[in-house]
């Protein structure tokens, strides 16, 4: 008679299929259980909310500095000629010869003393702008602000009797939403 017959038929064999199992299921139990975090849930806080009353709110102020360019122009007059005659010239030249590739014959001739004018009309123009602002003493300058900014509150207040400070970023206004947690004090429970 075959080993495993003779199990089975005095009834050994479930029981060896079963103690076999056990371990496998228990190897399998195991590794699923180390691969879990495992995570202890906390005890519950003692927590709850009331109002206090606010006694003060004083504004915490700091200086943010910023760079900017401004136009800063003096109060003289400054009367500055002949300055626009290079920028006049210029302009001529560059419109007369803009104006000699245009037509032909007399055409050409026209539109090129036409480019001369224009071209000089331009220049200027160009120039007499940039001179105005000369004359009247105007310059570019980097200027530094110092502006205050408000960037949070200390706040005194009550609550239950006993007054408390602390820096919030908002204005609380009169009343003040405090979060209360009470715990047991294990250093004055142990005797020390």
């Amino acid at each position: 008679m075959n080993p495993a017959t003779r199990l089975f038929s005095l009834g050994l064999l479930p029981l060896a299929l079963a103690a076999l199992s056990g371990t496998a299921l228990a190897q399998y139990a195991g590794d699923e259980y180390q691969n879990q975090a495992y995570q202890v849930s906390p005890m519950p806080e003692n927590v709850s909310y009331g109002y206090a009353q606010v006694l003060r709110a004083d504004e915490v102020v700091e200086i943010q500095r910023t760079r900017t360019s401004e136009e800063r122009c003096d109060d003289v007059e400054y009367r500055q000629s002949g300055q626009t005659t290079g920028s006049t010239v210029i302009g001529a030249i560059v419109g007369a010869a803009l104006g000699n590739q245009v037509g032909k014959g007399d055409g050409r001739k026209a539109a090129t003393v036409a480019g001369a004018v224009a071209g000089g009309v331009v220049g200027n123009n160009i120039a007499r702008n940039r001179v105005d602002a000369n004359s009247r003493g105007c310059r570019l300058v980097e200027v530094e602000r110092e502006d205050p900014v408000v960037v949070g509150y200390d706040v005194e207040y009550m609550y239950k009797g006993d007054k408390y400070v602390a820096r919030l970023p908002y204005d609380p206004g009169n009343r003040l939403r405090v979060r209360v947690s009470v715990m047991p004090d294990d250093a004055a429970n142990d005797g020390g």
